[in-house]
């Protein structure tokens, strides 16, 4: 049994992980192993939204940005997804993880003019950049199965063994290297400012993200049928209700998105991300919230009814990034879209 935090990240403990070096977890996970040498990754989202199906100009923009990531210094990994948003907009949004800083940096200048600066063309939709850019120290993994990465863990090196910290309130927390010596609590509060047609948000620290997702390709007629029919329906309800009404719990935007393949076709996965105040705060909803106490429920009936049979691949990543590791901009997007939704008004640059 291995820790989820791989050794060169191991320190000495100021904060203790809420189970013992005795704890069996009653079923394997497992977490993605970046090289030693890879200290920080990317996660940008760049988001077009449109009122009802996407504009032709916005298809253009979308076949720009996957013609920008295969250039030089582009992602290692992207995927891209759509949902349709509480007001209404349908929102495709492309995530391209990179695991070098500097080909980042090189890379993104010219890209964000296109996308939410100067040099965007204002065809009738929205577009924005969501982006964070932590310290391996500050994320996290966890996989219920190998052999099929997702998200930031493309871009690993490979894959753990079975991890002790896992199937336990506590354990994402305790996943995360930076828990060992630090609370990750947030300070500031989130603020907007106009800068010319783009809205920037300024957010506070020890912001949380999450993407969390479910890959059903590969279950079967009666599997499938007890997923779609027992347990996707009452993940669909908390992610509503997230959406609706998470900012009462700390929860300022979600997104329950629908992952499509190279050519727009729609695939058997999907993925909830959402933006929170804090780590807390989503330790809260997740240890005690009825909407996922209803989740929780109905995934561990369908994971033992089903055993080591269960052909359902779930996977997820939670950051914690600091001010200095956070990008967010918005040109022509609902009030509601994204980080906006954290702040009450926009100041004049």
């Amino acid at each position: 049994m291995e820790s989820a935090i791989p050794e060169h990240l191991q320190t000495a403990r100021t904060r203790h992980r809420r189970v013992g070096d005795d704890y069996a977890p009653p079923y394997p996970s497992f977490v993605a192993r970046h090289r030693p040498s890879v200290t920080r990754v990317v996660m940008a989202y760049f988001g077009v939204q449109t009122r009802g199906a996407p504009l032709v100009a916005a298809e253009h923009a979308l076949t720009r940005l996957a013609s920008d990531f295969a250039s030089a210094d582009g992602p290692t990994h992207w995927d891209r997804a759509s949902y349709l948003d509480e007001a209404g907009f349908t929102n495709v949004v492309t995530v391209a993880y990179w695991d070098d800083r500097q080909k980042f940096d090189r890379w993104f200048p010219a890209a964000r003019e296109r996308w939410t600066g100067d040099q965007r063309t204002n065809n009738g939709f929205g577009t924005f950049i969501e982006a964070l850019y932590p310290s391996v120290e500050g994320y996290e993994t966890l996989f219920s199965s190998l052999g099929r990465p997702e998200g930031v863990a493309v871009l690993a090196d490979g894959m753990s063994g079975e991890v002790l910290e896992h199937a336990y309130w506590g354990g994402m927390r305790d996943r995360i290297p930076l828990s060992q010596t630090s609370e990750m609590t947030p300070s500031g509060s989130a603020r907007a400012i106009r800068d010319g047609a783009r809205i920037r948000i300024i957010p506070h620290d020890n912001l949380c993200l999450i993407r969390s997702g479910q890959d059903w390709g590969d279950t079967e007629a009666a599997e499938r049928k007890m997923y779609l029919g027992d347990v996707e329906p009452v993940l669909r309800e908390g992610m509503d209700f997230l959406r609706d009404q998470g900012r009462s719990i700390g929860c300022y935007a979600n997104r329950y998105m629908t992952v499509v393949g190279p050519d727009g076709a729609t695939t058997e996965k999907s993925y909830g991300m959402s933006w929170w105040k804090s780590l807390s705060a989503l330790e809260r909803w997740a240890e005690s919230h009825p909407t996922h106490v209803r989740i929780f429920g109905a995934a561990m009936k369908y994971l033992s009814t089903l055993g080591p049979a269960a052909k359902l691949r779930l996977y997820h990543e939670v950051t914690v990034a600091r001010t200095d590791e956070q990008l967010f901009e918005y040109v022509d997007c609902h009030p509601q879209t994204g980080m906006l939704n954290a702040v009450q008004t926009v100041d004049a640059a």
